[in-house]
């Protein structure tokens, strides 16, 4: 009976063998969701909502405004992972289509602070009832401790991804239009991000090197 109990379990030989197998298979489902949503749940969406007239990237510019404190040209830029004058360029054609408003500093006229529209906070306000009523018949079959654990387990993942790289510290994994105020990879890398440190300035708390 022992015996059969032991011989029940893989060896160690095949576990090695297979775990690259497993992790893979679990990376390619990552893969298809994260596919699924940025097609289907955010640019589908948000074709549905505003048609051509802004753009997912856009849509993240705003979102980031509307979490944080102003911002300039070049906090955008840091934040979107791009150029000041590929942000500036994006910033310039949400300010003329109406949904951002740019005011110079008269203490630094070259230093321009950004904030919302009302046509932007509507934009926002409409994308965002459209996405909760479409998630409610997407996550429908699952309750809010399994999509909790779901969550979870995809930040631990991340966070032993993001802690196996040369320099984890610089890495910032853009959520983009998902700021949380309770992310639990936030905790695992060590580190308070981008929206985080914006914000507790603009709430006026104390801002701590790690959150």
């Amino acid at each position: 009976m022992r015996s059969e109990g032991i011989s029940s379990f893989p060896s160690w030989g095949s576990w090695m063998h297979s775990r690259p197998t497993v992790a893979k298979d679990f990376l390619g489902s990552a893969n298809a969701f994260a596919t699924a949503v940025h097609t289907i749940l955010e640019e589908g969406l948000l074709h549905e909502i505003a048609g051509e007239k802004v753009s997912l990237p856009q849509l993240k510019l705003l979102t980031l405004v509307a979490h944080t404190e102003p911002h300039s040209v070049g906090d955008v830029a840091a934040f979107m992972g791009v150029t000041k004058a590929a942000a500036g360029q994006t910033v310039e054609k949400l300010v003329r289509r109406g949904w951002l408003r740019r005011t110079v500093e008269q203490t630094d006229r070259r230093t321009a602070v950004l904030s919302l529209t009302k046509s932007g906070e509507q934009l926002l306000d409409a994308y965002e009832s459209a996405r909760n009523k479409r998630l409610n018949k997407v996550f429908r079959g699952l309750s809010d401790p399994e999509l909790r654990q779901l969550a979870n387990l995809l930040d631990r993942v991340s966070a032993e991804i993001i802690n196996h790289s040369a320099r984890p510290e610089e890495i910032c994994l853009q959520c983009g239009i998902y700021f949380r105020d309770r992310c639990l990879l936030r905790t695992l890398v060590g580190r308070t991000c981008y929206y985080q440190r914006h914000r507790d300035r603009k709430e006026g708390r104390n801002i701590h090197p790690f959150g």
